[in-house]
């Protein structure tokens, strides 16, 4: 049956012609039909479309294309064989050019719609020579399909696996392994994880690659602690992959969508693997937190420090810290430089980082950024320039007035979500400080995702 409103001039299943102008943060393309906003999957700026209403709310619709009636000049063929049923990817039928004019525009509309910012500065955004083999991690659930065992990723919005071996935001070496892996499973016998029942053995495999060192480590993400072949499948794998230096069992026993347990547990190899950003050298374990994109973490860092201006006479807070790669790189510079998150390994992660890089001039403290900020400012610290790079849920109000009320006279602010960016933008304007300017980095070419580095000075007068 028809859902129906009496207020909205479209019903699911109606087919409505529609010319799309817009795109919606995720990067759907978006129309209007007699005033009604229509959000629409694979839809490009320019095109005109037949499409079905899929789906009625109270202030927009979606749809799906039935046919192109115009065809923007920007649409490509998507090189993967699964994109449109895998979730990992939105924009492979958008040209790479006209992706980072989008993201750029998403940072834009951001900042002025939420952020009442009219007159910054938005720099191109900077993207990538080969935007595509870029990953150095890939996470795949592990189910059945059709009564085989399969391997791959969610389709978007559910947890449905689509079974796909051959990513092309991975490299060709994870692809490989993946489908060993699979066979592997099979070959043991291992029964696949049912997200309905809580039942069977293999819930995700999760593979990591240093891609300057090229180190491999593998995680077999079990719902169980006993691992009898776990030895022998770690050996098989070490065995035909020389580059796999880490083979670990991990351990979650819980039932939910969490991916990573609390345990880890060696089969082969060691405990963690190594990879070197800008120069730096850095641990990483099962569970460590590291940016999934090298290349573009070094552009990203290296922005950071050229906004945060260091002479080395600095002392500088690293807000949501992470495993301290920022932190390094800003020391290096700085005379001293404090780290803040609230989870324990990332802490201990980046304590050890710095050993190995032997540097020392650098200080971790586990605990909230809204907790932790205001104690080292009333031990008398003076902190000269702060940079914050939280979560998508953006920085807590109070880091923001403590760092206000301590007058730093310079903030650095890496975003991953250009809307909660902007509302802490225009809270930072209300206490005090200009946005100078904002330089978007395509850390995730064919998605719609968009990272910021944003300066912001405090304001004379």
């Amino acid at each position: 049956m028809k859902q129906q409103s009496s207020q909205l001039p479209v019903v699911v299943d109606q087919l409505i012609e529609l010319n799309i102008d817009n795109y919606g943060h995720e990067g759907e393309g978006v129309g209007r039909f007699e005033g009604l906003t229509i959000f629409v999957p694979g839809a490009l700026q320019g095109e005109q479309i037949i499409a079905r209403v899929t789906e009625v709310k109270k202030n927009y619709a979606r749809a799906a294309i039935v046919r192109i009636e115009s065809q923007s000049a920007e649409r490509t063929e998507p090189m993967c064989a699964i994109y449109g049923e895998c979730g990992g990817c939105q924009l492979q039928h958008l040209d790479y050019q006209a992706q980072l004019r989008m993201k750029r525009e998403q940072v834009v509309t951001a900042l002025e719609r939420i952020g009442g910012l009219n007159d910054v500065t938005v720099h191109a955004t900077l993207g990538m020579p080969e935007p595509w083999y870029y990953r150095n991690k890939v996470q795949y659930p592990v189910g059945m399909v059709d009564g085989s065992l399969a391997m791959g990723f969610y389709r978007k919005g559910t947890h449905q696996i689509v079974a796909g071996y051959d990513c092309w935001l991975q490299t060709a070496v994870t692809n490989q392994i993946a489908k060993k892996v699979k066979d592997l499973v099979e070959q043991y016998q291992l029964s696949a994880y049912n997200e309905q029942t809580g039942s069977g053995f293999l819930r995700h495999v999760l593979i990591r690659k240093g891609f300057k060192t090229g180190e491999i480590m593998v995680v077999l993400i079990a719902n169980g602690v006993e691992f009898p072949a776990g030895g022998q499948l770690a050996h098989d794998l070490m065995a035909s992959f020389p580059a796999i230096k880490s083979v670990v069992q991990n351990i979650n026993l819980t039932r939910g969508n969490t991916i990573l347990g609390k345990e880890t547990r060696v089969l082969g190899g060691t405990a963690t693997i190594n990879d070197e950003i800008g120069g730096l050298r850095f641990k990483i374990s099962p569970r460590s937190f590291f940016q999934v994109n090298p290349v573009q973490t070094e552009v990203l860092y290296q922005k950071a420090v050229d906004y945060a201006g260091l002479k080395g006479t600095e002392t500088v807070v690293d807000a949501y810290c992470g495993v301290g790669s920022l932190s390094l790189f800003l020391a290096r510079r700085a005379k001293w430089v404090y780290g803040i998150e609230v989870i324990p390994e990332a802490i201990r992660d980046a304590a050890e980082n710095a050993a190995v890089n032997k540097i020392t001039n650098v200080d971790f403290s586990v605990g909230k950024t809204e907790v932790v900020l205001p104690d080292l400012l009333k031990q008398g610290i003076k902190i000269d320039v702060a940079t914050v790079d939280p979560p998508r849920a953006g920085c807590e109000a109070s880091v923001l007035k403590s760092l206000a009320d301590a007058e730093v006279a310079k903030i650095v602010y890496v975003s991953c979500n250009p809307a909660t960016l902007a509302r802490d933008l225009k809270l930072l304007a209300e206490l005090g400080y200009q946005t100078l300017e904002v330089q978007p980095v395509d850390m995730f070419p064919q998605t719609y995702h968009v990272e910021c580095v944003t300066l912001m000075s405090r304001a004379k007068g």
